[in-house]
């Protein structure tokens, strides 16, 4: 039994050069658009070339959604800070406040 790491939805790898070539697998339907064996062998480059393609097309578009969600990852967390920062120094003058009208609530 030939076990399959990965497909080409979920390849076993993101890099395209170290993925397997294709293969034509035993299972499809009969009358399927890629056929189980073909008689030339420039139909098996060519078809396993298209599939290559589309595997390095998937595996670059699966790095610029990562990079997209890194970034935004990056900047919600920027945001974050920001946020925090300016919260923390409201509460430091509103703590100054406290203290200065209990000073002088205790000098009068």
């Amino acid at each position: 039994m030939n076990v399959t790491l990965g497909t080409i939805d979920r390849p076993y790898t993101h890099d395209p050069q170290k993925q397997a070539p294709m293969t034509s697998s035993t299972s499809e339907p009969c009358g399927s658009a890629t056929p189980a064996v073909t008689t030339t062998g420039a139909n098996i480059s060519s078809q396993n070339r298209n599939r290559e393609m589309q595997l390095m097309q998937e595996a670059l578009a699966r790095a610029h959604m990562h990079d997209r969600l890194r970034e935004a990852r990056a900047e919600r967390q920027a945001i974050n800070l920001v946020t925090a920062r300016r919260l923390q120094r409201r509460a430091e003058r509103a703590s100054l406040r406290a203290r200065r009208a209990l000073a002088m609530a205790v000098m009068n």
